[in-house]
């Protein structure tokens, strides 16, 4: 009897050791990520790196009534900013309109328009599926080699490392961040994440979807 006693604490220790393990790769592989991009991210108005082929909008979400969330609507007003300052002649906007009744490419570039962005510099990709479709589709769909990415800070990292894999050359604006109690969980969420794309850098698979290429110059 108190052998199998004593070889459940085992299995339950051994367990919990494997728990702290992989805790300790998983926020060590998010810590790394952020190390190696945060000299990329940009934070004052005058940091701007010169000129790039584009400004990169990464979708993040509609409201049941179709239009931006409050954290992609912060996007696209810090992208609008962006390009009125001159850091580049161009948006892309990038986001997932996989079903008809779902557009956030659509809902950005409405929001844009309204922001004083002719409509001859708004670039639409209707299939932005993620943040790496986003990103391989600029480089390989549209021909951006140099881009400034807009989201919020905590996903700025992750952007800037699977952009830099891909050898674009980014830098990272953050737009407003939504301080909120769900913050914890995009957080946490953000750390696995940056486990998968960490993977996803290194294999460095085609986007879920191609196409013809349609390069655009700014």
């Amino acid at each position: 009897m108190h052998k199998g006693k004593g070889l459940v604490r085992r299995i339950i220790l051994i367990l919990l050791c494997l728990a702290v393990l992989a805790a300790a790769l998983a926020f060590g592989v998010s810590m790394y990520m952020v190390s190696v991009t945060e000299s990329r991210v940009l934070l004052q108005e005058g940091d701007s790196p010169g000129e790039a082929d584009c400004i990169l909008v990464l979708g993040c979400g509609l409201r049941p009534d179709g239009s931006p969330t409050p954290m992609l609507s912060s996007r696209i007003s810090r992208a609008a900013e962006l390009y009125h300052a001159g850091w580049a002649g161009k948006l892309l906007l990038s986001g997932d309109n996989s079903r008809a009744d779902y557009n956030e490419v659509a809902a950005m570039k409405e929001g844009i328009l309204e922001l004083g962005v002719p409509e001859e510099d708004i670039v639409q990709d209707f299939a932005g599926l993620s943040t790496y479709d986003s990103l391989y589709r600029a480089r390989y769909i549209f021909g951006v080699k140099s881009v400034i990415l807009v989201t919020q800070e905590y996903h700025l990292y992750r952007a800037l490392y699977l952009a830099e894999a891909l050898d674009l050359e980014a830098w990272g604006v953050p737009a407003t961040p939504r301080n909120d109690a769900k913050q914890l969980v995009r957080d946490l969420r953000e750390v696995l994440a940056r486990d998968k794309d960490f993977f996803t850098a290194v294999l460095q698979p085609r986007a879920r979807i191609m196409g013809d290429p349609i390069p655009f110059s700014s």
